[in-house]
């Protein structure tokens, strides 16, 4: 497996790889939603490209960007076990020298949900994208459904930017309690992660409301509050119950409906999804 730290490194280790390539775009400390991706990757391409880069462009200033969990070593030896071709691992220096001031405005779709609770993010999310496109060229690239907003706002910058890039959504991965894996995980107690579970358990709720008749945006979302909020240490940022093409909000599910939530458990924001009715298409 090479590993490239620097643009040109990984740009002359491109030019070697056969045709077709696939791009894992992640901010390292890998699980196994991470690894289900890779092995999509690896499955539909003949070269595989993993980056492992925690972009400080999409932390706001109060956000965990020192903080987030990282152990390079660790994701390599994950990474080259699943015969992984290339890794780009670069630094922030590398992809942001001195005097960087170029940046992509994904528009309105990158104002909503995540865009509101968190100004800028997605400016940085599809800046780093951008960059990694350009330096990777992939033909497909893969994302996980659990960020479901920023799986959209990437599939309108490829296409608005007619990038000839193929992106692939995959279905979230969960641990066996119905957490949805995220590498934030770690931050919680024994007793958050309990807590924790109200997220997925409430996404249930929604659906099953969903299938016994309830189209009432506002009864779904009340009884979604009310589970979340009987859990001890949680306050919910957002519930949303949205098109999902758009992002905007709608009062009554009569067609596809994306519902999906960001919830504080103690210090650690979480964020899940599920789709109505289960199974349309992405």
């Amino acid at each position: 497996m090479n590993v490239a730290r620097s643009i040109e490194e990984a740009r002359r280790l491109r030019r070697t790889m056969p045709e077709s390539v696939g791009l894992v775009p992640t901010m390292g400390f890998l699980h196994e939603g991470h690894l289900a991706l890779v092995r999509r990757a690896a499955a539909e391409n003949r070269s595989t490209v993993v980056s492992l880069f925690v972009n400080p462009t999409q932390f706001g200033p109060a956000e965990d960007y020192t903080t987030y969990p990282r152990d390079l070593e660790r994701d390599l030896s994950l990474l080259d076990a699943e015969g992984v071709d290339l890794v780009f691992a670069p630094t922030a220096e590398g992809l942001y020298p001195p005097g960087y001031d170029s940046w992509i405005d994904v528009g309105e779709l990158g104002t909503r949900l995540e865009g509101a609770a968190r100004p800028g993010h997605f400016r940085g999310v599809a800046t780093v994208v951008t960059k990694l496109f350009h330096i990777v060229r992939p033909h497909r690239a893969y994302f996980g459904e659990k960020d479901a907003q920023q799986l959209a706002v990437i599939r309108k910058l490829t296409d608005d930017l007619d990038f000839d890039i193929e992106i692939v959504g995959c279905p979230i991965v969960r641990d066996p309690d119905g957490v949805a894996m995220s590498s934030r995980n770690t931050y919680l107690s024994a007793r958050q992660r309990d807590s924790a579970t109200a997220l997925s358990r409430s996404l249930t709720l929604a659906s099953d409301m969903w299938r016994g008749g309830e189209r009432n945006a506002a009864v779904i979302r009340h009884a979604m509050e009310s589970l979340l909020l009987a859990e001890p240490d949680t306050a919910i940022d957002y519930i949303s119950i949205a098109n999902p093409d758009t992002l905007l909000e709608i009062p009554w599910l009569d067609g596809p409906a994306l519902i999906s939530l960001a919830v504080r458990v103690g210090k650690t924001r979480l964020i899940d999804n599920t789709r109505i009715p289960p199974g349309f298409p992405k």
